[in-house]
């Protein structure tokens, strides 16, 4: 008996040992988390959350992007590309198109319609995206084998993460309350999930009181409920304060938004990735899949009520229970230590700058529209019968290009003494820094220090505006007195959480700095498959040495 025992024991040992590559890899980017919540939040966090992950995974403690324009489209891209929006192209969630003179977005697609509904949010792709992924990179280490599926609230918080090659990417539609894709994937929804759409989750969760957790005055973490600086949720008359009856505040909204910008965003996203779990097996056999997942309603919550709401700790009280049910889950279908999981976000963001204005903290609204209608009226004493500046977008201005046709002499000097006259104007604007001509910036190193290395690595030669400009710390490009806003190269809007937990990764933390380039490098070293085509990001070596 005791040798039989003995034979097991070694062949299970040798098949461990055999395995060198985790089943699954969980990439999980909360859409504007700050790494501070980690600490603020702790002593209200479960056991097997948030905590599960710092204690028993390794924490980079000083974790920053390092380009502008933090938003969400451009860091999700910068997450699983291992690069800046200078190189994979994705340069803001939406951007000034010079061809087409037009707005576009990062994941729009023309040539693509939605599947799962007729009419809808559905022509998108990743095809604006430059560089492969990490995701991609799996899929072709593996000959397509590796499984890779992409889920989010957000069209672009499932898309850009899982690649040009995947298997399938979902996201909600708010007018439906369905999860749907796009017909660059598959023509139709897989069977687990037409079974979600069926049981209507979002209907259910909209007829429920989002309350707190906990008793209210237990919210010590955050200030008071009754706000000031806090945006009313359409639906809600009166002030933004617990409880928010969902089922009365639906009368008046549209179809299902008020789900996304709820406390029951995140539960209703866990359901389909439980789902997803099952349906696409993931994590079943020797050869790695990949599940990304991206929780897009604490970026709603936190746009309209600010870091320092009651609304934004409750809503991570409940992540908290969410992360934990996914990593039990994990545990039961996939195995405990046969998986990682790595946990970030896409962006921090900035305290209400109305707030510290009270508080006599320098800070201030920047409004673009305005800016742009003095340039173009200062500009005219100049060049009377032109229109110079196309378009200002993202803290950069566009020119307009055919003002400057004709004898390339003339029309250079021209364009030379337009910019300097910008230049001069912007810089005697309140709130702007500094400001940076397109030829500075591509003349500049990549590896550059401060802000203006910021700008350099999220500019783009070819989608980038002639003209960049940084603004004062805490001012925002906002014209809303309430809520907030990210998108700077400062710290409270670059200093995010990224955790890893699971296969290969030991227990530990670090206080060095790191940047989110380095999310993408140090899976493909644990994951012994090629970095992604256009990463300039280094593995973490406290996690892989």
């Amino acid at each position: 008996m005791k040798h039989l025992i003995f034979i097991i024991l070694t062949v299970a040992a040798l098949s461990l040992s055999a395995q060198d590559k985790p089943k699954l890899v969980v990439g999980i980017v909360v859409d504007q988390m700050r790494q501070e919540y980690l600490y603020r939040f702790e002593k209200k966090f479960g056991p097997g959350g948030f905590k599960r992950l710092m204690s028993d995974g390794f924490m980079l403690k000083n974790a920053h992007y390092n380009y502008v324009p933090t938003y969400t489209g451009p860091g999700h891209a910068s997450v699983y590309t291992g690069t800046t929006p200078a190189i994979h192209g994705i340069i803001a969630n939406d951007w000034f198109d010079k061809t087409l003179k037009k707005a576009v977005n990062c994941v729009g697609d023309e040539n693509q319609k939605p599947v799962g509904i007729e009419v809808g949010n559905g022509d998108v792709s990743p095809w604006r995206l430059l560089s492969t992924t990490i995701t991609d990179e799996l899929k072709l280490a593996t000959q397509k084998r590796g499984k890779v599926i992409g889920l989010s609230m957000k069209d672009r918080g499932a898309v850009l993460p899982a690649g040009h090659m995947a298997d399938g990417a979902y996201w909600f539609d708010s007018p439906s309350g369905k999860f749907i894709s796009s017909t660059y994937y598959k023509p139709g929804l897989p069977l687990w999930l037409e079974k979600v759409n069926s049981l209507n989750l979002a209907d259910q969760y909209l007829n429920r009181e989002w309350k707190t957790l906990l008793p209210v005055e237990q919210y010590t973490e955050s200030g008071p409920d009754d706000s000031p600086y806090e945006n009313r949720i359409k639906g809600k008359e009166e002030k933004p304060v617990f409880p928010y009856n969902l089922r009365q505040m639906r009368t008046k909204s549209t179809g299902y938004e008020l789900i996304v910008a709820s406390g029951f965003g995140c539960d209703l996203l866990t359901d389909v990735v439980k789902a997803a779990l099952d349906g696409e097996e993931l994590g079943k056999d020797e050869i790695t899949d990949f599940l990304t997942v991206s929780y897009s309603s604490p970026d709603y919550v936190g746009h309209a009520m600010g870091p320092n709401s009651v609304e934004i700790e409750d809503t991570y009280l409940r992540l908290d229970r969410n992360i934990q049910d996914l990593l039990s889950e994990l545990d039961k279908k996939v195995g405990t230590g046969q998986y990682i999981v790595f946990l970030t976000a896409d962006h921090a963001v900035s305290d209400v700058p109305q707030y510290l204005k009270d508080n006599k903290i320098p800070a201030g609204l920047f409004r673009e529209s305005f800016a742009e209608a003095g340039i173009n009226d200062f500009l005219k004493k100049y060049f009377p019968d032109k229109k110079i500046v196309e378009k200002i977008s993202n803290d950069q201005v566009f020119l307009n290009q055919e003002a400057f046709t004709g004898d390339p002499k003339s029309t250079g000097v021209d364009r030379l003494i337009v910019t300097e006259l910008i230049t001069q104007y912007l810089m005697g604007t309140d709130g702007v820094a500094n400001v940076f001509t397109s030829s500075s910036l591509r003349s500049s190193d990549y590896g550059e220090k401060g802000l203006k290395g910021s700008v350099v690595r999220g500019f783009n030669p070819k989608r980038s505006g002639d003209i960049a400009f940084v603004l004062e710390p805490n001012w925002l490009s906002s014209s809303y007195v309430t809520g907030t806003t990210h998108g700077s190269g400062y710290t409270y809007d670059t200093h995010v959480p990224i955790l890893f937990y699971g296969w290969g990764v030991r227990k530990g933390s670090s206080s060095q700095l790191h940047v989110i380039t380095d999310i993408a490098p140090t899976l493909s070293v644990l994951l012994k498959i090629k970095f992604p085509s256009g990463c300039t990001g280094q593995p973490i070596t406290e996690i892989t040495d």
